[in-house]
């Protein structure tokens, strides 16, 4: 790659400065008795946007920090990171074709919407329980082979939006029996160490359904048919069509986005809305929500929390299961598929905040966009396939250094 060092030297920069912003900056606001809630976070950004340039002012005016002191510097990041990528690289596709990138980002919030789903059934599992699932990949893995089997394999012609329920429908009443069985024990004061119990049991079953779905359909991959058979359309002209629909593809101007995954978003919008409609417009709903709130208050007004546990975790285990159903059509499927996604999700969450729903959204449209620019803007397509789960640990490891509380939790 040519000119190489240009980007390096960007690296260096924004690296470097940021380091030194989020190690000084808290120290200077303590010093003077202001708040270091937001200090390394906004001194990290800004100082790798802006180096000494920006922290020396920053450090002698020590003003009321808020999200412009991260939102600004963080575009300013961008644009260095942006402009050394293109010096190191003026042939790259990111940086040549802007129809490219458009494609790229469109496509990333598109996956994001998916990923978002999923983490907001691990979300809510946290937020309620109190604990997290590491079974919720493999309910993931579990709602695309449902999917597939249903009607691939015992039911061939079945509707694919029947098989989608059916995912529901089995992830959800695994869910339900394994919280009674194995959960509700915590709130009972069965169990010593409630905290490790969760951690140990969800492990358990995360093996139990990994391995017996191993051995009942095997390790060959498998993959569902397209959901909907798209007509061909052309507007306005097939000559030079503005909007482009075909089976395979769905196009405007020059941005394409595959149509099982333009299927797949859409099914996660409606589910999305479905569960927003539930959660604030119902009583059950709002019940959910008080228990996430105060337990002991819940339980005074009338709701029993052990049946509010009961049901969240089956409305996760669902909504995880609901994921895997829809992308199916998209990507081959084999046992072991939910171990990358669950990391995933893990990231999501505490990017958005652990117990924030609408953080749980947001973090999956974030990760789904560094996901799709980092793989697009590799030329080798092995390389890029090979580094999207360190995209992954790289905005987990930040998170945790500078934001520990993600981007709407709360204080603990």
């Amino acid at each position: 790659m040519e000119h190489a060092s240009y980007l390096y030297l960007a690296l260096l920069w924004i690296i470097g400065w940021g380091v030194v912003g989020a190690a000084v900056t808290p120290r200077i606001y303590g010093r003077k008795d202001l708040d270091v809630s937001q200090a390394s976070l906004a001194g990290a950004a800004t100082g790798a946007a802006g180096g000494p340039f920006s922290l020396v002012p920053l450090w002698y005016l020590t003003p009321r920090l808020d999200w412009k002191w991260v939102a600004i510097p963080g575009v300013a990041i961008v644009l260095i990171f942006a402009s050394a990528f293109a010096a190191a690289d003026p042939d790259n596709l990111c940086v040549t074709t802007g129809s490219f990138v458009t494609t790229q980002l469109v496509n990333g919030l598109v996956i994001g919407t998916i990923y978002g789903l999923m983490a907001l059934g691990l979300t809510l599992i946290f937020s309620i329980l109190g604990v997290v699932s590491f079974a919720h990949g493999e309910f993931y893995m579990l709602g695309g082979m449902a999917v597939y089997y249903l009607t691939a394999v015992w039911f061939p012609g079945l509707n694919p939006f029947i098989g989608v329920l059916g995912a529901a429908t089995l992830t959800f009443a695994i869910g339900i029996i394994f919280e009674r069985i194995f959960l509700r024990a915590m709130n009972t004061g069965q169990v010593e160490r409630p905290g490790e119990y969760a951690i140990l049991v969800t492990f358990g079953l995360a093996f139990f359904l990994q391995y017996l779905t191993l051995a009942l359909v095997g390790s060959n991959p498998k993959k569902a048919a397209r959901f909907i058979e798209y007509p061909t359309i052309d507007l306005p002209s097939s000559q030079d069509p503005l909007f482009r629909v075909s089976a395979s593809t769905i196009g405007i101007f020059d941005i394409s986005i595959s149509s099982t995954r333009f299927t797949a978003a859409i099914i996660a919008l409606v589910l999305l809305g479905g569960l927003m409609w539930f959660l604030y417009r119902t009583w059950t709903g709002k019940a959910l929500r008080a228990v996430s709130q105060d337990r002991q208050a819940a339980a005074v007004t009338g709701i029993n929390p052990n049946t509010m546990n009961t049901l969240a975790f089956g409305l996760g285990a669902m909504l995880a299961g609901l994921s895997g159903a829809s992308l199916v059509q998209v990507f081959s499927w084999v046992p072991w598929v939910g171990v990358q996604a669950s990391g995933r999700s893990f990231v999501i969450i505490v990017l958005g905040g652990m117990g924030s729903l609408p953080g749980a959204f947001i973090g999956g449209l974030i990760v789904g966009l560094v996901e799709a620019l980092g793989a697009g803007c590799i030329p080798d397509p092995q390389r890029a396939a090979a580094y999207i789960p360190a995209y992954g640990m790289v905005i987990l490891t930040l998170v945790l250094i500078l934001k520990p509380t993600g981007l709407f939790g709360r204080e603990l």
